[in-house]
């Protein structure tokens, strides 16, 4: 699950939510080693699998500017997602509709809506909007019921 709020991420979720949205060719996920590789390839500098591991998960959270932007530059992203709290959050909205598109039902629902005009838009967000209040309304009232 993606954070909700990425501008008050950790590094470590940083790093993990690239792995989660950014996907090698094929859709799977890019493997420590594959990223590892390119970073210690347009860095120069040691680069370890283990290393990026440790970052991804928190272990190790001071990694030098230059991994940071070899990550940055190996996933598509502007290096300021590691820097700056405020693009991150937006960087971070960018990938999670990123990883929405990946399902095929938000693919085309979002196909279909390219056609529509601006009040058709809006018909459809305020529908979207009023389902999403009404699902999480149900799941807080399922929490509630297990936890009374």
């Amino acid at each position: 699950m993606l954070d909700p709020d990425p501008g008050t991420s950790t590094l470590a979720d940083k790093i993990d939510r690239l792995f989660q949205v950014v996907r090698r060719p094929d859709h799977e996920p890019y493997t420590h080693d594959e990223v590892a590789r390119a970073c210690r390839e347009a860095t120069g500098e040691s680069f370890s699998a283990t290393y990026l591991w440790q970052l991804r998960t928190g272990r190790r959270d001071n990694p030098t500017k230059r991994h940071l932007e070899a990550l940055a530059t190996f996933f598509q992203v502007s290096p300021v997602y590691f820097f700056d709290d405020q693009q991150s959050a937006r960087i971070g909205e960018e990938l999670a509709l990123l990883s929405a598109l990946r399902d095929a039902g938000v693919r085309d629902v979002a196909l279909r809506a390219v056609a529509l005009s601006a009040d058709g838009l809006g018909t459809i967000s305020d529908m979207i909007e009023a389902i999403a209040r009404r699902e999480a309304n149900a799941r807080g009232e399922a929490d509630g019921g297990r936890a009374g």
